[in-house]
C-alpha cells in the first residue's frame, strides 16, 4: 500500500527528482536537480528530509556527480565523486543514513575502479547502484512494516511524531510502514499525528500521505499528547529515528523524548521504527550523537509572519535523544529488538551485513 501517483525521490530525466516537501500539502511539485550543489541545498533546505530519504538522495547525488564529471580516467572520476561526497556530508549532521549511503557508494566505486572498469562503465554502473539502493530501501521498509505489524492490535489508536512515512524514505515508510503493514494485515487502526513544531511535518506530511492512503488520521498539536494519553485515547506510540546509538539511545525529531516520557508515565508502549542503516555501532550512546541546530527563522516565524519579538533569541535543536530505558522495542527489517539493545541491535547488524554480502 501507498498511493503510487507520487514519489519522494528517484532518478528521472537525467536528474535527481524530489517531491518538494516544503510546500505540501498545498502543492505537489517536483524538482529536477542537475548538479551536486543543488542536491546539497535541497537536503539542507528540507526539500527532502527523513534519514532514509536523505540517504537515498545522497546516493543519487553521487551518481549525478559521476554523470556530470568530465573525468576521462577512473582515478579522476573517483576524485570528483569524493569532492561531491564531502559537500553532501556537510548537509545534515544527525541523520546517520546520509553517511551510511555516502560510504556505501564510495566503497562501491573504489572497488569497481580497482577492478579495472573504464570511467564510462563506472558512470553507468554507479547510477544503477544508486537506483538499486533506493529500491532496496523500499523493500527494507516493507519488511520492517511487516515485522512491526505484529505489535499493533486490531482497533489500535496510534500516536506518532514528525513524519516517518513514505516521504521520509525511498517509499512506504518506517513508523508509517508499520501502520501500513498493520492495515495490510487486516487490522483496523487510526492515527493521531503530532503537528510537530516548528516545521509541521506531522500536520503537513504525515496527515497528507495517510489521507492519500485512506488511513484514518487526525492532527493534534504537540502539547495535546498528554491529554489524549490521559483520556485513554492512545494505545501505543510509534516514531522513526535519525540515528540509533549502539546502546539503543535514539535521536529523532525534537519532541520525541517528551513523548517517550509521557508514554512511560501512562504505561504505554513506545516503539521506534528504524532500518539497520540507521543504527550506528560507532556511536556508543546518545551523548555522542551530534544534534543539529537550525536557523532562528523556522521558530521565530510562522507562515513568514514574525511570532517572536525582533532581538529576542531563539534556541532550535532539530532533534533530541530518547534514552534506551524508555524504548519498548526497536523494529528493524530483521525483526524486533528489545533490551538489552547493545546485544539485540548488534545481532541485527550482523544479519544485515550477511544479507548485504549475499545479495
Amino acid at each position: 500500500m501507498t498511493d503510487s501517483s507520487w514519489f519522494t525521490v528517484r532518478w528521472e530525466d537525467d536528474a535527481v527528482a524530489l517531491l518538494d516537501q516544503r510546500i505540501l500539502p498545498v502543492e505537489e511539485r517536483y524538482l529536477h536537480l542537475r548538479d551536486v550543489e543543488a542536491v546539497a541545498k535541497a537536503i539542507e533546505d528540507l526539500v527532502v528530509r527523513g534519514a532514509p530519504a536523505i540517504g537515498c538522495t545522497a546516493a543519487l547525488g553521487l551518481a549525478l556527480a559521476a554523470q556530470t564529471s568530465a573525468a576521462k580516467t577512473p582515478e579522476a572520476l573517483v576524485a570528483d565523486v569524493d569532492v561531491a561526497a564531502e559537500r553532501l556530508a556537510r548537509t545534515r549532521p544527525t541523520a546517520v543514513n546520509l553517511f551510511w549511503a555516502l560510504d556505501r557508494m564510495r566503497g562501491w566505486l573504489a572497488d569497481a575502479a580497482a577492478g579495472g572498469a573504464s570511467a564510462d562503465a563506472l558512470r553507468r554502473d554507479m547510477l544503477a547502484e544508486a537506483r538499486a539502493l533506493v529500491d532496496e530501501d523500499i523493500e527494507i521498509c516493507r519488511s520492517l512494516g511487516a515485522a512491526g505489524a505484529s505489535l499493533v492490535p486490531d482497533g489500535a489508536r496510534i500516536l506518532t511524531h514528525c513524519n516517518a512515512g513514505a516521504l521520509a524514505t525511498g517509499g512506504y515508510g518506517t513508523a508509517l510502514g508499520i501502520v501500513r503493514g498493520a492495515v495490510e494485515a487486516g487490522r483496523r487502526v487510526s492515527v493521531l499525528a503530532d503537528e510537530t513544531r516548528p516545521f509541521l511535518q506531522g500536520a503537513r506530511l504525515t496527515a497528507w500521505e495517510l489521507d492519500r492512503d485512506q488511513i484514518p488520521v487526525e492532527v493534534i498539536t504537540d502539547n495535546m499528547a498528554a491529554h489524549f494519553m490521559g483520556a485513554g485515547e492512545v494505545d501505543l506510540v510509534i516514531v522513526g529515528a535519525d540515528r540509533v546509538a549502539a546502546n539503543g539511545d535514539v535521536a529523532n525529531k525534537i519532541g520525541t523524548y517528551g513523548l517517550a516520557l509521557l508514554a512511560h508515565a501512562h504505561d504505554l508502549p513506545f516503539y521506534v521504527a528504524a532500518p539497520c542503516s540507521t543504527i550506528d555501532p560507532n556511536t556508543p550512546n546518545g551523548e555522542a550523537i551530534p544534534i543539529e541546530e537550525r536557523g532562528r527563522e523556522e521558530v521565530a516565524e510562522f507562515g513568514a509572519r514574525p511570532v517572536v519579538p525582533e532581538g529576542v533569541g531563539v534556541r532550535h535543536p532539530a532533534f533530541d535523544v530518547t534514552p534506551a530505558r524508555l524504548v519498548s522495542a526497536i523494529i528493524t527489517e530483521h525483526g524486533i529488538a528489545r533490551a538489552p539493545f547493545d546485544v539485540s541491535l548488534a545481532a541485527f547488524l550482523r544479519a544485515s551485513r550477511t544479507s548485504s554480502a549475499g545479495s
